[in-house]
């Protein structure tokens, strides 16, 4: 990792900025968009197992809701901060915005490790955490989701109070819920599908074939799994994966220079994507640094774990092998990194296009809640694919057009679209 400390917001800010310089922003505009609208920090007291009284720290931040309700997940990490919030609201609003779907970007976490906390207690954060926030979420407001180290369970906890506190039924004020209570099909697999769509697009419009493909993946919870799937649903093949060792803690990497087995891998993992070491090695896996996963002599990789993975201490790892990368984690190359790499003429899919299928998915299980109708997973996986690769390919062009990098075109294309609504609703 950078010695520096690396600080989420004033890097999607100075993003921002760059952008803004790009789009010839006037102050107003730019003044707005470069910082949240509303933030709400707050804490709450918790009744433990063993009877002891805990306070948890809280936060929601929503960071632009001129295209639609603001949109995000809710994330359960003990290293939580209110700047790592601020920055993936923003980039929450970039997302809906380049996906083209009436949605604003905001983003939550409670400070707690889930790890250590019986399912009570976590029940009892979930509802606390929305019984603060009651006045502040809904359907037509802010739509929560889950995410790191949250799931559809909590969730469903959440819509639950939050239908208490209101009186009646508002499945549409929560996405990422238990199918059959108001969950849509396809939500699990959507954003790792949708990273390998955007990588399928890629490699077409760089003349490769992925089924002459080789990845190495950072990363073993919900998104890389379905990542892996798809891909080798397309004849692409796996070659390492990294994942967080909870008896060790510190991240592992584990490689098969004939392939992964997703499914043995997937026999060893605890819910948290955690993989066993020992039972990995039985089932003749290397195991290494977790570090190792970036230094791979693969084609693609693809870091779906945490922000700045790839960063000025470790880029210099990546294999000349490498010609493309595809950022299912939210914001996980610096700056420099990203810089550095497209000099080395390393395609990027950037991560708020290459990660979009889970908040298009939670879109259409808004949508779903909202009508009391649901669709079958073919027709929602389907739309997926649609909306994605039309995406991508509006990025693409508008990249090729004006003589841009797909995170650069990206970036401009959705602070256009919310700059645009700004000024259309008088806001500046």
């Amino acid at each position: 990792m950078s010695t520096s400390v690396y600080n989420p917001f004033l890097s999607a800010q100075k993003q921002f900025d760059k952008t803004a310089e790009l789009l010839d922003l006037d102050k107003a505009t730019s003044d707005l968009l470069r910082s949240p609208i509303k933030e709400i920090h707050f804490q709450f007291p918790i009744r433990m197992d063993d009877g002891e009284m805990k306070v948890f720290k809280a936060y929601r931040i929503q960071h632009n809701d001129a295209r639609g309700p603001a949109k995000g997940g809710i994330r359960f990490h003990p290293q939580e901060t209110a700047d790592t919030i601020r920055a993936l609201a923003m980039w929450m609003t970039w997302k809906t915005a380049v996906a083209d779907i009436p949605l604003g970007g905001a983003k939550g976490g409670v400070i707690c490790d889930p790890h250590d906390l019986s399912q009570e207690e976590q029940e009892r954060i979930c509802r606390a955490y929305v019984r603060h926030l009651s006045a502040n979420i809904g359907p037509n407001l802010d739509i929560p989701s889950p995410e790191i180290m949250t799931n559809a369970q909590h969730m469903l906890w959440m819509l639950d109070e939050y239908e208490i506190i209101r009186g009646e039924r508002l499945p549409g004020t929560i996405t990422g819920k238990p199918v059959g209570m108001g969950g849509s099909l396809g939500r699990v697999e959507a954003t790792g599908y949708g990273v390998i769509i955007n990588v399928r697009e890629a490699l077409k419009e760089i003349g490769i074939d992925i089924e002459k493909t080789t990845a190495s993946i950072q990363g073993f919870g919900n998104v890389a799994q379905h990542a892996i799937e798809l891909y080798q649903q397309m004849g692409g093949k796996v070659n390492c994966v990294s994942a967080w060792d909870q008896k060790e803690q510190k991240a592992l990497a584990f490689k098969k220079d004939d392939g992964i087995i997703l499914e043995e891998l997937k026999s060893i993992a605890d819910i948290f994507g955690g993989i066993d070491r020992q039972k990995a090695m039985d089932l003749g896996y290397e195991v290494m640094d977790g570090e190792k996963w970036l230094e791979q002599e693969v084609d693609i990789l693809i870091p779906a774990a945490l922000n700045n993975s790839i960063n000025s201490s470790n880029m210099n790892s990546v294999s000349k092998s490498v010609k493309l990368i595809a950022e299912a984690a939210n914001g996980p190359t610096s700056e420099d990194a990203a810089v550095f790499l497209q000099d080395r003429e390393i395609f990027m899919i950037p991560d708020f296009l290459a990660n979009a299928g889970g908040v298009i998915c939670s879109y259409f299980e808004q949508v779903q809640s909202n009508m009391n109708y649901y669709w079958e997973k073919e027709e929602v996986l389907s739309k997926l694919d649609t909306k994605i690769t039309s995406a991508y390919i509006a990025v693409s062009n508008f990249a090729i057009e004006n003589d841009l990098n797909l995170r650069d075109a990206a970036y401009a294309i959705a602070v256009d679209r919310v700059a645009r609504a700004c000024h259309d609703r008088g806001w500046v």
